[in-house]
């Protein structure tokens, strides 16, 4: 799923996965959700979207079918690190349920604008140019990245250096980050390998049709630890760097449409309560993340 600038920039503009791709074509795949469109009123005055949700006791979720960070699992069951802290939050603003809203990520944020849920809640990593569409709660986790190699990691491979090094047959994901961060380091884009998601990237190592899998450390650890890998193994996580040499801070968080900014901050009063109290870590521990994925940075950072 990674997926910050998990980041990904695939034009360019920063705006990767747990990014966003140019364009909203898929917007049409929301349509079976079934919900009515309302439009946000009073906006000079932070909007109204809080009041009526606890009205309607209902919230719309926008999930991007990332795992782990908001999914339908084997049973059919909504879950996932975003729409769990999700849950918690929404019932304690006094709205009771939660409805998953699935599309592709590059339709996470038109779909929003154009009020076909509510909120997104995918993990979406927060940067400067989704900041000028939407507007963020602070982050509710910050991640680094890990590859997955053949078992024993025969090229000795654990950075984006090491990559160009080797001159090892690279595959990410689509709009993932971590395509930005190799660049970054020298490797040329033309030559990575661009999958679905994190499984197939799995696939790809374990059938040696490339060397390396880059994806955020969670993400990678979790399919290599759930399909029982024989043939490939994760890296040790580690920080990647941005175009300007810097640490490029990945930092996920949900997404409100600008004029919503009393709900946001409502949000951002319930989450700060859960990281104070550790129940944060509580809720998102048995989707494989750990007290180093814990963040205080501030959508506010993040943005700037």
């Amino acid at each position: 799923m990674a997926r910050p600038r998990r980041n990904d920039d695939r034009d360019g503009k920063g705006l990767a996965r747990r990014s966003l791709l140019a364009g909203g074509a898929a917007l049409g795949l929301l349509g079976a959700a079934g919900c009515s469109r309302v439009s946000s009123a009073d906006a000079k005055d932070g909007g109204n979207l809080l009041d009526r949700l606890r009205s309607q006791g209902t919230v719309r979720l926008g999930i991007a079918g990332e795992i782990p960070f908001g999914y339908i699992d084997k049973d059919g069951e909504f879950t996932g690190e975003a729409p769990e802290i999700a849950r918690v939050i929404f019932k304690r603003l006094g709205v009771g349920s939660v409805q998953p809203v699935p599309t592709e990520f590059a339709s996470l944020i038109p779909g929003l604008r154009s009020q076909q849920f509510d909120v997104v809640s995918a993990g979406m990593y927060i940067n400067p140019t989704r900041c000028e569409q939407v507007i963020f709660s602070d982050p509710d986790y910050q991640m680094r990245d890990a590859f997955i190699v053949a078992k024993g990691n025969p090229k000795n491979l654990h950075n984006y250096q090491d990559i160009v090094r080797t001159g090892a047959k690279m595959a990410s994901g689509t709009a993932y980050a971590e395509i930005d961060y190799a660049v970054a380091a020298g490797v040329k884009r033309s030559s990575i390998t661009v999958l679905p998601d994190q499984l197939a990237g799995l696939l790809a190592v374990e059938q040696g049709r490339v060397d390396v899998f880059a994806g955020t450390t969670v993400t990678v650890h979790n399919v290599v630890n759930q399909r029982h890998s024989r043939k490939a193994e994760a890296t040790e996580p580690f920080q990647p760097k941005g175009a300007d040499g810097k640490p490029a801070i990945g930092a996920g968080g949900f997404a409100f449409r600008p004029e919503e900014t009393k709900l946001r901050d409502a949000f951002n009063v319930e989450l700060h309560k859960l990281k104070k109290s550790g129940e944060l870590l509580r809720i998102v521990r048995p989707f494989g993340f750990t007290e180093v994925e814990m963040t205080d940075l501030t959508a506010e950072e993040l943005c700037a």
